[in-house]
């Protein structure tokens, strides 16, 4: 079995994947109040490894999160049963330049972090459903006064006759959160080993519970 602290160079590139436990605040040495995020990350482990020979560039593809086999369907357990690794939920490919140091069925943990360390943390925000201007594009509001018949109305949109559509992109009312965001450079202040816990400075995105990527900075 490969060492895991060996292919940490390599891993640099790839991440692991876990869940949000929830948030918490800490004390550190000189009695200063941290934010932290707890998470559940890890076990995961390599299903899949591509060549740039075979595929035309090099990735690994990791696993997480056991379930049953019927929880799958039968093209995703064959992907898995060709290696010979039990069903897995989740799925996640990542780019590596290196993939000579990795092996189909290896566990990954969250002993390839160290405290001090940033990391760029992925996963889907908190949807809060169809929302306004002010609320999801921070806009200035309109006089609220008696008479005033722009409380909270978009404003113009576009140009009339030219050129008499709405532009791309228009900042205007919609669907705000529930989609990917990534917030980076967030600093690894514990580790659990036995656990596989991670503490994690700041917030993260998402409810408890959602699947997080964690990747190191660069």
């Amino acid at each position: 079995m490969i060492q895991n602290k060996n292919i940490w160079r390599t891993i640099v590139s790839i991440g692991l994947l876990g869940n949000k436990i929830g948030m918490t605040q800490i004390f550190d040495e000189s009695g200063n109040i941290i934010p932290v995020t707890i998470l559940k990350v890890g076990p995961c482990v390599v299903t899949q490894i591509k060549t740039e020979l075979k595929n035309g560039y090099n990735s690994i593809q990791v696993g997480y999160t056991n379930v049953s086999s019927k929880s799958l369907t039968q093209p995703e357990l064959g992907h898995l049963q060709k290696s010979n690794i039990q069903p897995l939920k989740y799925l996640k490919e990542f780019r590596v330049n290196n993939n000579e140091e990795f092996e189909i069925g290896q566990v990954l943990r969250v002993d390839l972090l160290s405290p001090g360390q940033l990391v760029n943390i992925r996963g889907k925000s908190i949807g809060k459903g169809f929302a306004g201007l002010q609320k999801r594009h921070n806009f200035t509001r309109g006089p609220m006064t008696h008479g005033s018949k722009n409380h909270r109305a978009p404003g113009s949109i576009g140009m009339g006759t030219t050129p008499g559509r709405v532009l791309p992109g228009k900042k205007m009312a919609g669907q705000l959160g529930n989609k990917v965001t990534t917030i980076k450079k967030l600093k690894v202040i514990q580790l659990n080993l036995e656990e596989n816990i991670l503490v994690i400075k700041g917030s993260v995105p998402g409810k408890p519970g959602n699947l997080l990527s964690i990747v190191p900075s660069k």
